[in-house]
């Protein structure tokens, strides 16, 4: 078991027997909300899309921009996928209700870069091997382009 501790209280990353961090366990706890709300019939935009929102809402500023700059790009680029959260974090789903990708902010795990991820229902497919989940700390034209290329590919 491996914790990190401060001279009073023990951060959010430690691991508890379980295995998993206090932020694993809150995003498990949050996945496990959100299928309960789906398996009520809770599978409409505007609810999806609030809740979107309002994760975005709650992010530190520099996660909120990329947030915010991927739900643009994303939703110019695929209207069709439904936006909802995944394990806390925004998401789009196809509709199936199978999350295509997800934005996983630097703040949600305490790590220095945020993560552009698309699931195995995007069709990203390039031969033998190919990327599912980028990196990302800015958004830039370049990145504006190559994230609309990606989203474009991965609904086919």
């Amino acid at each position: 078991m491996t914790t990190k501790t401060t001279a009073k209280k023990t951060t959010a990353t430690s691991s508890t027997k379980s295995g998993f961090s206090a932020d694993e366990r809150a995003a498990m706890k949050e996945r496990a909300k959100e299928l309960r709300a789906e398996a009520k019939g809770a599978k409409d935009r505007e609810k999806g899309l609030a809740d979107l929102e309002s994760k975005i809402a709650d992010m530190p500023d520099g996660d909120q921009t990329l947030a915010k700059a991927i739900h643009r790009i994303v939703t110019e680029t695929a209207p069709d996928l439904m936006p909802k959260t995944w394990y806390g974090m925004p998401a789009y789903a196809d509709a199936d209700g199978k999350v295509v990708c997800f934005f996983k902010a630097a703040s949600k795990f305490d790590v220095r870069y945020g993560e552009l991820g698309f699931n195995e229902e995007a069709t990203l497919d390039e031969g033998t091997m190919w990327p599912t989940v980028f990196a990302i700390t800015a958004i830039n034209a370049a990145n504006e382009k190559l994230i609309a290329k990606l989203v474009k590919k991965a609904v086919g």
